[in-house]
């Protein structure tokens, strides 16, 4: 059996071993190393020539020593160097292993600091948004006139004595000059629909068209990843090309379709932004928040024009009113408000007085005139938005509500809640006339008509397309991976547009 050097790796001519590693070594490598290092080069340990044990093997008679220029005595010096290069290789390789530990224990470390970083920041943001709840709300805004909802200038005085007068204006009921408004623009609307209602439009897209809808367009880069999540749509009246949408990371951003680029980030709110509305005159758009904001911003300009102080907890839902004028909202405080976008002050704010509840989502009716609640308690309340009145109750649902929409024919109300039905309203009969039962856990976060009242849209889960009257699935989309938030119908639903908490923004058409 021969043995072999720790450190060359070589059958020694002189073996000795060290007492505390066990290891074998050529005694002349072994004493060049300890000269310099004083430690066993295997465990570290402190070592002395004299404790080294000699290994009794067969003598090797060695030639005498050669004159240096023999070639013995070259080989001598060469046999010299080799020794030199191989405790340098030894050393390299130690250093090399340490260098490597220490560069892994470091790896270890900033994993660690990066982790508690990110929870420490995480703590902080919830801190701040538990704080900026409890504060009272800053009753300042910016104003500017440079759109056509923006006709008066106003200061921050102003501001605060009309958030101080809010109470008392409240309480006395709509103006008549505001009555008047709601009431002639119901009269044209009711007689245009019953014109409208007679046919169906020539170019709407035919059902057998829908079914065969795919993604044509999907943009993941909307939304901040750090704060991942949109759950928020809606599309331009006037323009279905152009899109808003809310997300987690407090923004709104405004698309357009056609360029596929992102016209402007809208940047205010202090939480999500979990309600979003596209006016109609394509300069405005309005977004509702959980910091109990709701803000009228000025597309061009990418400023707020009005922030609205409807309410002290967060916001759940908004809705436009027909006029384009005035704006419902719900919020967990339990009341309901209608508020002036131009001016940016509440008219009205009721609070059901016969239930303790938060409402959950609300939506005007076509003409404006009355519109529908849901509740945290599995309750549809219809109000008639002059009188102030509750005009019916609808129960049947399962939880909270958590989305409702009209139909465009002024009689059909769809609503969903946490039990996976959709509830099909006839509001002449008052009555539910229709139930779509969806899978047990199915989701449900969005329910939306198209502008003829022909299609019916459920976002949740994933996306599915019902038409109208027989009520029948047409279509489902399964292409987002995460929960579907919010879902709309282009202009004569020739596409669908959807969000989801996947951070994306998806397309559906049959052609591009």
């Amino acid at each position: 059996m021969a043995f072999h050097c720790a450190l060359s790796n070589e059958i020694p001519e002189e073996p000795v071993i060290s007492p505390h590693s066990g290891a074998i070594f050529e005694k002349r490598l072994i004493l060049k190393y300890l000269d310099e290092n004083k430690v066993d080069p295997i465990c570290g340990k402190e070592l002395t020539a004299d404790e080294l044990i000699a290994v009794r093997t067969a003598q090797i008679v060695k030639p005498k020593p050669p004159s240096a220029s023999s070639i013995p005595a070259l080989l001598k010096s060469l046999q010299d160097e080799w020794d030199a290069f191989v405790l340098h290789g030894f050393n390299m390789r130690q250093q090399l292993h340490t260098t490597r530990q220490e560069l892994s224990y470091a790896l270890y470390q900033h994993d660690a600091a990066c982790r508690v970083i990110a929870r420490l920041t995480k703590e902080l943001t919830a801190a701040r948004d538990a704080l900026a709840t409890l504060k009272p709300k800053s009753s300042t805004s910016v104003i500017n006139n440079q759109t056509p909802m923006a006709n008066n200038d106003m200061n921050e005085n102003n501001q605060d004595n009309d958030q101080n007068r809010m109470d008392d204006d409240t309480n006395s009921g709509l103006r008549n000059d505001v009555i008047e408004k709601i009431s002639n623009k119901a009269a044209i609307l009711t007689a245009e629909r019953k014109k409208r209602c007679k046919t169906i439009p020539v170019d709407l897209t035919k059902p057998e068209e829908i079914s065969q809808f795919k993604t044509i367009s999907s943009q993941t880069g909307l939304h901040s990843v750090s704060m991942p999540g949109i759950v928020a749509l809606d599309i331009c009246p006037s323009d279905s090309n152009k899109m808003i949408t809310g997300g987690n990371d407090h923004n709104a951003v405004i698309y357009d379709r056609n360029s596929e680029q992102i016209v402007t980030v809208l940047k205010g709110h202090g939480k999500k932004v979990n309600n979003v509305i596209y006016h109609s005159n394509q300069s405005n758009v309005i977004t509702g928040s959980p910091d109990a904001q709701i803000r009228v911003w000025s597309v061009p300009e990418s400023k707020t024009l009005q922030i609205i102080h409807a309410h002290e907890s967060p916001v759940t839902s908004i809705s436009l009113h027909a006029t384009g004028d005035y704006l419902l909202s719900t919020s967990n405080d339990e009341k309901w408000s209608f508020s002036d976008i131009n001016t940016g002050k509440v008219l009205i704010k009721v609070g059901d007085q016969t239930a303790n509840h938060s409402l959950t989502t609300a939506k005007f009716h076509p003409d404006g005139l009355i519109f529908g609640t849901g509740t945290s308690d599995s309750l549809i309340k219809i109000w008639d938005l002059k009188e102030r009145s509750n005009l019916a109750n609808f129960p049947g649902h399962t939880g909270a509500i958590s989305a409702m929409s009209f139909s465009e024919n002024g009689y059909y109300l769809a609503t969903s809640a946490e039990d996976s039905l959709i509830k099909l309203w006839d509001l002449r009969k008052l009555k539910n006339f229709k139930t779509i039962t969806l899978e047990e856990g199915y989701q449900i976060k969005d329910l939306c008509f198209d502008h003829t009242g022909n299609y019916l849209a459920i976002a949740g889960t994933d996306i599915r397309v019902y038409i109208s009257k027989q009520w029948e699935m047409i279509k489902t989309f399964e292409d987002h991976v995460g929960i579907v938030t919010s879902a709309r119908f282009g202009h004569n639903s020739t596409f669908i547009c959807s969000v989801s908490m996947d951070r994306s923004l998806k397309i559906y058409s049959s052609h591009n």
